[in-house]
């Protein structure tokens, strides 16, 4: 009789042990359930906030391109073409400066002396031709039309571009031999609205680093609204 009941009471023990064993079992699972659920979530919270910094960054950049106080322009296109001397070489300089721009020209004078070329100080040797607006748009896109490949090195860390024209005969102007053939220098600035107050007379102030125009956005609006080809050197 007591044989029996101690096997019965090792029988419950071992059955007690038995479903201890199984509850832990079933609270570890739960538990890993549940830092598997709380990974995920977090997984999931990661993913929404960086879609919304996403977003957000989108938002603003789009914001900046619309602001037209951030659009970037054409401010001026000087196109100077330099002979080294007066005379009849000048004049037709300038007649075929002025043929390709449609505006009269003025002449460009010597800063110092240079007795090995014949320069003296004062003495003009060069003319130039300042371009502004729909002329100086349109000016660009003919030019760009002929040779729309410009170097990296060309532009400056405000995003002005300087380059040159080889041949005036490019632009479309016949081959004269009694005028040769003349190469010519221009040179593009931009701005953005505001740029003036760093010229008026009145209250002058100094343009805000945040609003200047950078190197690569002066690439990139060539690239955008004249459909050149930016080649790196």
């Amino acid at each position: 009789m007591t044989e029996e009941a101690g096997s019965s009471v090792s029988e419950e023990n071992a059955a007690e042990i038995g479903s201890d064993e199984e509850i832990e079992r079933e609270a570890e699972e739960i538990v890993e359930d549940t830092e598997e659920l709380t990974a995920e979530a977090e997984e999931r919270e990661k993913q929404k906030d960086e879609k919304v910094s996403d977003e957000r960054a989108a938002e603003r950049k789009a914001g900046r391109e619309e602001n037209p106080m951030r659009r970037v322009e054409i401010d001026k296109v000087v196109i100077n073409i330099g002979v080294g001397q007066s005379g009849e070489k000048l004049k037709n300089a300038e007649k075929i400066l002025e043929r390709i721009t449609g505006q009269k020209p003025v002449e460009t004078l010597a800063k110092r002396t240079i007795q090995p070329f014949g320069i003296k100080r004062g003495e003009p040797i060069g003319c130039k031709v300042t371009l502004r607006k729909e002329r100086a748009v349109k000016f660009l896109r003919d030019v760009f039309r002929i040779q729309n490949r410009i170097y990296e090195s060309q532009f400056d860390n405000f995003g002005n571009l300087s380059f040159g024209i080889e041949e005036h005969t490019d632009l479309g102007i016949p081959y004269d031999p009694a005028v040769g053939i003349l190469g010519m220098d221009v040179s593009v600035s931009l701005k953005r609205a505001g740029f003036r107050i760093k010229y008026r007379r009145i209250q002058r102030r100094k343009l805000p680093r945040k609003h200047m125009i950078t190197r690569e956005e002066g690439i990139a609006f060539f690239m955008r609204e004249f459909g050149v080809k930016v080649i790196e050197e």
